[in-house]
């Protein structure tokens, strides 16, 4: 499962926060049942184009990886959570929301790797997914907010 968030509306200061996101990156792999196998990398970005300007940060889990890439400037965040293993999504999406104070947000949530599940695993993937794209609406992208 690949979740894929923009977030708007937020908390700019809380977008700042390198600690923040570090703190983040550090714990919610254990929140949601994964295995975190790396430090988090944060970094502080201050390029040429101020409204470019934010914080990354990105960690590296058994299943795969989280991301968050921060732009206060444009009151913009986007956050990945890939997974070999579902995750409640509904859990990651809220848990983004109140991280960053988000008003509003997109989602979008993709299959990936079912090829290399066997047939009963795929199975199952398939019928979680189903059932969370059921939840958030048809189609399989899906604003909420």
């Amino acid at each position: 499962m690949h979740l894929v968030i923009d977030g708007y509306g937020g908390n700019a200061a809380k977008m700042w926060d390198p600690e923040l996101v570090r703190s983040f990156l550090i714990e919610y792999p254990d929140k949601l049942g994964m295995t975190r196998i790396t430090e988090p990398k944060v970094l502080e970005y201050l390029g040429p184009k101020e409204e470019d300007a934010g914080v990354s940060g990105f960690v590296i889990i058994a299943e795969s990886h989280i991301s968050i890439h921060t732009f206060p400037h444009r009151n913009y965040v986007n956050i990945d959570i890939f997974s070999c293993k579902a995750f409640d999504t509904d859990r990651a999406l809220a848990d983004a929301k109140a991280l960053f104070d988000l008003s509003d947000v997109k989602t979008w949530l993709l299959p990936r790797g079912l090829e290399w599940l066997d047939r009963q695993q795929a199975l199952d993937e398939v019928k979680t997914q189903r059932a969370t794209l059921q939840g958030a609406g048809s189609g399989t992208a899906t604003g909420r907010g």
